[in-house]
This record gives C-alpha cells, structure tokens and sequence, in this order.
C-alpha cells in the first residue's frame, strides 16, 4: 500500500493541498494537479494506480476524463463531487468510476475508501504478465486482471471496474444465492458503506452486457427478497 500513487486531480488548493498532506502521512505517493489536461501528461509519465477526481474543472471536466480513463483501461478513479443527487453518482458510475464521495467528506473516510479500492486487482499494465486466471461460462471468457470480457462471438465486451468487480464475485461464486450486503462486501470489501440500491443498478448494467439471444435463461437470477444467483455453469482456469 505504501507504494501506492494517488493521482489527485482537483482545481481547488484548500481541498487538495490538506488531502495530499493527509494521503501521505498515511504512506500514499501523491502528485495533485488542477486540471484534466495536466492530468493527461502526469498519466503518460508516472504509473497511477488511482485518480481522485473533481467533476468541475476548468475546461475539460471530470466526467469527460473519467470516460477517457475508463475506455482506455486506466488506473482506478474515484469521484470527489460537490453534486449529491443519486443521479449524478450513477451517472458517474456508468462512465466507470469505481467509487464516489460527496464534498464535504471526512479524510478518514476518503481514506479507507481509497484502500478498499485498491485493494481489488488492478490491470496488468506494462508488467511482465504471469499465468492469468480465467473463468468461463455460456460461451463467454472472462479475465478479471484485465477486466477483459469476451463474447460467444468473439467480441470484447467493454466492462468498468465496478463491473468487472461484481462479475469477479458472480464467478467465484456461482449458482450461490448472494445477497446484496454479501456483494457488497465481495467487491468493496467489510462495512463499506453504499446503498443497496446501486448493487441493483449495477447488476442491470451487468445483465445487459451479458444478454445473449442464443442463452434459454438469463445468466443472472433474481431472488425475490434474497438477492442473485449467477446461474451458468463456471469453468476457472
């Protein structure tokens, strides 16, 4: 954890100089920066393992970086925003940011938010690449250090972080009844606190990248009550 490189990208300087004073103290490498195109120069020379991201910046804004990030597999991102309303996190999150947190928060909170995030694999990038696990099921292929999803037809299917995490814990735990709490705790790990009711969204948007004319059944069951049964046969390797 202690190598860990925090890219803070946050055009305020009383937020971000206390929180990179805070993030080192606490054994995180940090470089801040005011702007997405700052950003952009500081991603193509240091490896970044997470990116805290201000939605209002000037010129290009938080949203347009983090879809840019997350369609070119980058590092992890989670949001910091002023904009509370749950639609404006799941939006958010669709775009592929792995957490967000509202402003004002608690640097404690940040904290252990940011350790649960990069506590999940991270992509190989640039590394040298070892034996890699794969899952397989209905025809599809799966690769979780990669957050690679390919198809029965061979096509890749894009996944964000948050989903390649729920589709990790479906793999591993198939034809179980999983509740919501239990997700939660396979994908961001024990007393993480978030609405039971983003599990629900973000296993729609699973489904609907799964869906398949040629499947009889749909891969991902609801449990009235109980919450989801991943229901194909899965094949690790």
């Amino acid at each position: 954890m202690a190598l860990a490189h925090i890219l803070i990208v946050e055009d305020d300087a009383e937020i971000s100089g206390p929180l990179e004073r805070f993030l080192r103290i606490n054994g995180l490498a940090t470089t801040a920066i005011a702007s997405a195109e700052d950003a952009a120069s500081v991603l193509a020379s240091d490896e970044i393992d997470l990116v805290l991201l201000d939605l209002m910046l000037p010129g290009e804004d938080g949203l347009a970086l983090c879809r840019r990030l997350s369609a070119a597999n980058g590092p992890r991102i989670i949001m910091l925003t002023a904009l509370s309303e749950p639609t404006d996190r799941v939006v958010g999150l669709e775009l592929g940011a792995d957490d967000y947190i509202c402003k004002p928060f608690d640097l404690r909170e940040l904290l252990a938010r940011i350790r649960a995030v990069l506590r999940r694999p991270l992509p190989a990038q640039g590394r040298p690449r070892q034996t890699e696990a794969a899952y397989r099921f209905s025809g599809f292929a799966f690769f979780p250090q990669r957050r690679f999803l390919r198809s029965p037809a061979g096509l890749r299917v894009p996944l964000t972080g948050a989903e390649a995490d729920l589709l990790l814990a479906f793999c591993q735990h198939p034809r179980e009844v999983l509740s919501r709490d239990t997700l939660i705790s396979l994908t961001r790990g024990e007393g993480f606190a978030i609405a039971v009711r983003s599990v629900d969204i973000l296993v729609s948007r699973l489904r609907r990248k799964l869906a398949n004319d040629d499947l009889a059944a749909e891969i991902i069951r609801t449990v009235r009550s109980d919450g989801y049964v991943f229901q194909p046969r899965v094949l690790a390797e």
